[in-house]
């Protein structure tokens, strides 16, 4: 346990110094913020404030294993603005990467930092430029309405956009790629201890939204969002 301590201490030491980036590597700016180990990983959440590649990714990673040389079955989760610390599944966050042991590496991998260390990294949400065109949409219907934000929703590949019209009610649509509506939703507004709740589906299945956050939760997820997505407006 101590030494799991020393490790925890040592990357959140290494990241206040260094977690803005190194200028000579150009490593993006990353902040860790929690470690969770087992018996098989030890996954490190990393925050990041933009979309970025493989490269950039690959380059925090080896940063990341530099400055915590103890862990040996390392996993690292990027995490975009919204995003939370509590893992729902691969599409609560953007990307991972996991430090290879040699027999594991295949003729697919073929991303290896400069000391040699070779990650398997897995990118779950959409590029820059995806996001960039759904951002663009726009729906017939809410052009002069009061738009509340606009949401990419990575695991749906959608932009979600609550706002309110003409007769001053709240309603949530969804647009794919191709401007289609593929939802269009009248929440139901609920007060519960403070907080003000959209539930969208008759099964109890609710957003909120605070601090230009909207969050989504199943009606049996024990209050725990499975997508937390920062406004992109």
């Amino acid at each position: 346990m101590a030494g799991y301590l020393k490790i925890a201490a040592t990357i959140f030491l290494t990241t206040a110094l260094f977690g803005c980036g190194n200028k000579q590597h150009d490593v993006p700016f990353y902040k860790v913020s929690k470690i969770f180990k087992t018996d098989s990983v030890t996954t490190v959440n990393v925050h990041i404030n933009d979309r970025i590649t493989a490269a950039q990714l690959l380059l925090i990673a080896s940063k990341v294993k530099t400055d915590s040389t103890q862990i040996k079955n390392l996993e690292i989760h990027y995490l975009l603005p919204g995003n939370t610390d509590i893992s729902m599944g691969d599409n609560s966050y953007y990307a991972s990467a996991r430090l290879l042991k040699e027999n594991e590496v295949k003729s697919i991998d073929t991303l290896k930092d400069d000391d040699g260390n070779v990650f398997r990294i897995k990118i779950f949400g959409l590029s820059r430029q995806q996001v960039t065109h759904l951002l663009s949409l726009q729906s017939n219907e809410i052009t002069l309405d009061n738009v509340l934000g606009k949401f990419i929703d990575d695991y749906a590949h959608t932009v979600i956009i609550p706002f309110i019209d003409k007769e001053k009610e709240l309603k949530i649509v969804e647009l794919d790629s191709s401007a289609k509506v593929v939802s269009a939703t009248v929440p139901l507004k609920i007060e519960d201890g403070g907080i003000e709740k959209w539930q969208v589906t008759q099964h109890g299945d609710y957003m909120t939204l605070k601090d230009s956050v909207l969050s989504q939760f199943s009606a049996d997820g024990l209050g725990v969002p499975f997508n937390s997505i920062k406004s992109a407006r």
